[in-house]
């Protein structure tokens, strides 16, 4: 939980995660969909997949004891170079240097390291190792990780209250808020797509699932087409929905940004006389299942859009069926 994401942030998370599944045996019994639900507003949901999958592979293959060699670890899914050394120094006492974002801070300011970062992570991963204890390097590997948490912090790092004031190169020369270095991000592009909002008669809207792969991987999502990087034409988009009934555009967009690119969805709404197949929620049952931040947009647009439209034909005197097919027409 605590990679990409802060302290502050996941503590609630983590503690009704923990009560909810207290151990391995429990988290690999429970289903995707209620990790994924207990897991809504963290984001970056492939560690709730990842997490769950390991949990399962635990219990099943190893008799629901983590291995404690570094190179074991990074078998189960989820476990990469870093999680597998905060595990084995962490829980087993290996010798091992345990690299996240806030080690490589200390590391490249307490050697004054030049190269910016990630061409430099090679160098600071062996200026780490050698920095390990024979003895106590979990506490060691906790001790740096909370050093750079909470006083070599990216901005105005508490130099005078660190240990290692004395010994920091960039300290000594006045540079330590210039470092790391960062190479230069490129822009995030944009992409586009049209979500559609599907009700039946009861109330109830369509939804479906993510591929279990990729981006938002097995969450619950409101239909869209694809994510592409020019905006769809509105005639080009209904021949994607998921049924061809008479689709009304909802004004503005929805934006969202992800790691790699920033996103802007247009929402259509439409309502079914037939009752199709499919996973269809409630709108006030919603909360229920595992739906990302970007679908709970979404939703409100939706619901905000409609609530809109329902209060000026109220004010003109239309007819919701004569106000719906004048409004849409002349959309199109």
């Amino acid at each position: 939980m605590l990679q990409q994401t802060t302290v502050a942030t996941v503590g609630p998370y983590f503690d009704r995660f923990v009560t909810r599944w207290p151990n391995i045996s429990a988290l690999a019994a429970a289903s995707l969909d209620e990790v994924l639900q207990e897991w809504q507003g963290l984001g970056y949901y492939a560690r709730a997949r990842h997490l769950h999958a390991c949990a399962r592979a635990v219990a099943e293959r190893l008799g629901g004891a983590f291995p404690s060699e570094p190179a074991a670890l990074r078998t189960l899914p989820g476990i990469g170079d870093y999680t597998a050394a905060a595990i084995a120094a962490i829980a087993f006492d290996r010798r091992i240097a345990a690299i996240d974002g806030n080690v490589e801070r200390v590391v490249a300011r307490l050697y004054a390291v030049a190269a910016p970062v990630p061409a430099a992570k090679p160098q600071l991963q062996a200026l780490a190792a050698g920095l390990v204890p024979q003895d106590r390097a979990g506490d060691f590997a906790q001790a740096m990780m909370d050093l750079g948490a909470t006083i070599c912090t990216p901005r105005r790092p508490r130099c005078v209250l660190c240990p290692w004031r004395t010994a920091c190169a960039a300290a000594a020369s006045g540079t330590a808020e210039d470092l790391p270095a960062r190479a230069a991000k490129p822009e995030r592009p944009m992409r586009y797509g049209i979500a559609f909002w599907l009700t039946r008669p009861d109330g109830a809207v369509l939804l479906r699932r993510r591929p279990e792969k990729g981006l938002l991987g097995g969450m619950i999502e409101i239909p869209s087409t694809p994510w592409r990087a020019y905006p769809w034409a509105f005639a080009d988009a209904v021949a994607a929905a998921p049924e061809l009934v008479e689709w009304s555009p909802v004004a503005g967009a929805v934006r969202h940004g992800f790691t790699h690119f920033q996103l802007e969805l247009a929402v259509v709404t439409a309502q079914t006389e037939a009752v199709a197949e499919g996973l269809w929620s409630p709108i006030d049952k919603l909360g229920e299942h595992a739906l990302p931040t970007l679908m709970k947009k979404v939703a409100r647009h939706a619901i905000s859009g409609l609530a809109v439209e329902t209060h000026e034909r109220a004010a003109s005197g239309n007819s919701p069926s004569s106000a719906s097919r004048t409004g849409a027409n002349e959309r199109r």
